[in-house]
């Protein structure tokens, strides 16, 4: 997920107590309501070509219903396992993340950040060939400085996204460009979340870790660079409904004045970078957009929060003078900048909240477990084969968990028993722990980092006359292209194959780690 300043306290529970749940069939049909509803996202958005998350999460709850007629005894442990699960900390943090940063990347968006990115391009000369690409960089800067992934691909797609696709970016590569830089970010950000809870899962100093990882995530990064440049040649670019007259409008309509939001944007760096909390940095982002947007009047006071009442409401006539303020003859709602961005990830919270809890079942009931205990007995039978099986186990549970800190969580334990077993050091350890995670959590079509961008992406038509509903990226189309994402996993592949950056405990001694 890759929210700083939570540290080793969230904790996803996989420690077995009187609550464990068994089921009929034995302990892998524990798997059975994660394993529904996956095969019901690859039905729903691959087969039937149906992007809803409103559908996937009613394939969750089916998922969840029906596992239910599985276990064994009462479903009063069943039932309080969902809720367990649900209570998380990783979940809560996610959302909180989610939030914030919806309401930040909104604000800016409402005071003319993606006019002045435009206005910038054509002074530039930066055209679709190039863009998808340097969006890339640019996403991956923001998240390793701010540490965090999703706020990163709420921000880039809402302001990033629009821009390029106007400008003829291929809006699939586009997409995969903003999750690619995302996934950098959440990799090798010092105060990223799972950076934070490879290195202390795996008993390593946190600076230790991020610097002997930039070998792996740079390697990666070059390639996914030269990737975007090759593939945006070669891809066609957006069908855009009267494309031309758009882009001269739009190109017309720029403002330079719009881009002051780069000043929100460092001051949510600057302030992540020295050490605050996430929702304390993103916050002061807000403050700073909100001001910029009046004091150089960007977007009036209404655009950022509004009251919209009845015309019979009791203090109408005395409030309707107010600048926030506006009587209507119907449909009287609470609208601006703030709540929008906000409610756009209200559904994928609730959709996050039971992917969370049926994972809890897939481990209290043991699963979980199985899986791990048979690769361990099977797979890892030398060095090699104990990498692999590392990036393997991470993979498959990054895979089935949505949210990447908590599989991380989940499956540190294991690789730090799989590579104490061989004596591979702690550094190495934590580097392919966190790589198949920050990979892999911004990929599936059901993983967060994907669902926090496709939601975002879902308001764009609102705020745009010319950003037709097709242009709004499926979430299975994109999976081939977060080249950062799968040339990471490639490269831990092959370095566990050929040796690598491979290091013994003999090798160097971690330093005491690092607590946040």
């Amino acid at each position: 997920m890759g929210t700083p300043g939570t540290g080793p306290t969230d904790e996803f529970d996989t420690e077995p107590d009187e609550t464990d749940l068994t089921f009929y069939g034995g302990r892998g049909m524990s798997a059975f309501p994660i394993v529904f509803f996956v095969v019901w996202a690859i039905v729903q958005t691959a087969l039937l070509r149906i992007s809803s998350e409103e559908g996937l999460v009613l394939g969750i709850l089916l998922g969840l219903i029906l596992g239910m007629f599985f276990a064994r005894g009462s479903w009063k442990s069943y039932a309080n396992t969902i809720f367990e699960g649900m209570t998380q900390p990783v979940a809560v943090t996610a959302i909180v993340a989610w939030v914030w940063a919806g309401m930040f990347a909104q604000t800016m968006q409402t005071g003319g950040f993606v006019e002045g990115l435009v206005w910038l391009a054509d002074l530039t000369g930066v055209g679709a060939a190039l863009f998808p690409a340097i969006t890339f960089v640019l996403a991956a800067l923001l998240a390793t400085g701010i540490g965090t992934g999703y706020g990163t691909t709420i921000a880039f797609v809402a302001l990033f996204f629009p821009a390029g696709v106007l400008l003829g970016a291929n809006p699939v590569l586009l997409f995969g460009a903003i999750l690619s830089g995302a996934i950098f970010g959440d990799n090798l950000a010092p105060v990223s979340d799972t950076t934070i809870v490879s290195a202390v899962t795996q008993d390593s100093d946190i600076g230790g870790v991020v610097a002997s990882r930039f070998k792996y995530a740079i390697v990666a990064a070059v390639l996914a660079f030269v990737g975007y440049v090759v593939a945006s040649s070669i891809l066609p670019g957006a069908e855009i409904t009267n494309g031309a007259e758009a882009r001269q409008l739009f190109v017309a309509e720029s403002d330079p004045l719009g881009l002051v939001h780069l000043l929100s944007m460092g001051i949510v760096i600057v302030t992540a970078v020295a050490g605050r909390h996430i929702v304390e940095a993103i916050s002061w982002g807000i403050v700073v957009a909100v001001v910029a947007n009046l004091l150089f009047g960007l977007a009036p006071v209404s655009a950022i929060v509004r009251f919209e009442a009845p015309a019979d409401a009791p203090a109408a006539d005395q409030l309707s003078t107010l600048p926030i303020v506006e009587i209507v003859p119907e449909d009287p709602t609470v609208g601006g900048s703030l709540v929008e961005g906000a409610a756009g990830f209200f559904t994928l919270s609730i959709l996050v909240l039971f992917i969370i809890a049926a994972a809890q079942i897939m481990i209290r009931g043991g699963a979980f477990q199985a899986v791990l205990d048979w690769s361990l007995e099977n797979l890892a039978t030398n060095v090699r084969n104990a990498e692999l099986t590392m990036v393997g186990s991470a993979a498959l549970i990054n895979a089935t968990i949505t949210i990447n800190t908590a599989a991380e969580v989940a499956i540190g334990p294991y690789i730090s028993k799989v590579g104490e077993r061989f004596n591979i050091n702690g550094y190495r350890r934590a580097n392919i722990l966190d790589a198949q995670t920050a990979a892999l959590g911004y990929i599936f079509p059901w993983s967060g980092g994907v669902l926090v961008g496709f939601s975002e992406m879902q308001n764009l038509p609102d705020t745009y006359d010319w950003f037709d509903a097709s242009l709004v990226v499926n979430p299975i189309d994109v999976v081939p292209f977060v080249f950062h994402g799968w040339l990471l996993v490639a490269v831990f592949v092959f370095a566990a194959l050929t040796g690598f950056g491979r290091e013994y405990l003999i090798d160097r001694e971690s330093e005491e780690v690092a607590r946040v």
